[in-house]
């Protein structure tokens, strides 16, 4: 998060007095509703659904598409867990697949993995860098299976003009503490797809959305026990706000990021990228010809991150996965099912990944950074460079 004020504070203000805090009411601010119909304009996008988090839209998104036990989701080496929790929560498998020299899921190594089970593929634009998205739908169009994107990490980027989430058959964002805006949590679902929408609204509120509100107008779907990420409208005008302040912060992130780069530039490369323009990236990425020279840098440097080394973002480090416990109860865990039989989890499956991953380092930078500050940090990191 990075720029909250009185704007927000006023917006909280105003739904308190209202008492109309539930977000189906017959009060006059609808945040809930008015933050949707803003977020869908924004994105040029039919359907937005606001809910509790990211991993929660994850798990919409993949009930709309009618994933379930049975079938295989092809997630990268390089991502939160919850990419690949949300696939194990809706009963399906998830396949990991190599990154690339961009950090973002290779689109060869997809269509590699892809079987008869596959029924979908998540790249996760990690750090707010774009996926290689028209190489990754062409694979999908091919073999006639999903593209989700999980856009957590990538608030308001894009790839070729288009916004990241609304490119595939349906998107995921974050709006929890760590992403370009915030109400300290949060979710959304994107789609233009009625089938995915309408199932998805039904699994994120299925205790309340036949009863409240004719939020099933019109639906073709019919209800079915889900689970309950509905949020409120306190969180919905905090939303409305961090939205205008959006393209501000990507403006602002762009314009340090490339002041930091071109000081740095004569030092060091930069990871590729498959749409410098439509970045939304909160980090600079360097890249090292060995490992060995990333950790030494780092040493040099502790506030960098080398992505190899990050814990749950790393497809290794996934223990609840590579364990197979998906759920307390054994009858209720995924791993266990009949339709899943013989699935595996091989820690080793993307040794490749895990080289690339381990050659480069984040640095963090900030859109409310000086010249002075921006001058101060290159000047570090020249310094740990030499």
């Amino acid at each position: 998060m990075y720029r909250m004020g009185k704007e927000e504070i006023d917006a909280v203000a105003k739904v308190i007095y209202s008492k109309e805090l539930f977000k189906v009411n017959g009060g006059d601010l609808q945040e809930t509703q008015n933050f949707e119909k803003e977020l869908r304009e924004k994105l040029d996008i039919d359907h937005a659904v606001l809910m509790t988090s990211g991993f929660a839209a994850l798990q919409a998104a993949l009930t709309g598409m009618g994933i379930g036990p049975g079938d295989e989701v092809i997630v990268p080496a390089y991502t939160y867990i919850a990419t690949a929790m949300a696939v194990v929560a809706v009963g399906a498998m998830p396949v990991v697949a190599e990154v690339d020299d961009s950090l973002m899921i290779d689109p060869l190594d997809i269509e590699k993995k892809i079987t008869s089970k596959t029924k979908a593929v998540i790249p996760v634009h990690m750090e707010g860098y774009p996926c290689d998205m028209d190489a990754i739908m062409a694979v999908a169009k091919k073999h006639n299976i999903k593209v989700l994107e999980d856009a957590c990490q990538a608030v308001g980027g894009s790839y070729k003009g288009r916004r990241l989430s609304t490119i595939g058959h349906a998107g995921a964002f974050s709006f929890n503490f760590y992403k370009n805006i915030s109400a300290g949590e949060g979710g959304a679902l994107m789609t233009n797809e009625k089938e995915i929408f309408e199932n998805g609204l039904i699994f994120h509120d299925s205790c309340a959305i036949a009863y409240f509100g004719k939020q099933m107008k019109d639906f073709s779907a019919e209800p079915f026990c889900g689970s309950e990420f509905r949020t409120n409208e306190i969180t919905a005008a905090i939303m409305r706000v961090q939205l205008t302040r959006l393209d501000g912060i990507l403006e602002d992130l762009r314009k340090n990021k490339k002041k930091l780069m071109e000081l740095l530039a004569p030092y060091i490369g930069f990871v590729r990228s498959n749409d410098p323009e439509g970045e939304c990236s909160p980090k600079i990425t360097l890249k090292f010809e060995t490992k060995e020279a990333a950790a030494a840098f780092q040493e040099k440097y502790p506030e960098a991150l080398i992505p190899a080394n990050v814990g749950k973002h790393v497809y290794n480090d996934w223990k609840v996965i590579i364990e197979k416990r998906g759920a307390r109860n054994p009858l209720m865990n995924p791993f266990n099912f009949e339709a899943n039989k013989g699935f595996e989890f091989p820690v080793d499956a993307c040794e490749k990944s895990l080289d690339i991953l381990a050659k480069h380092a984040h640095i963090a930078i900030n859109p409310d950074w000086t010249e002075e500050e921006i001058k101060a940090k290159a000047d570090g990191i020249i310094a740990a460079l030499k």
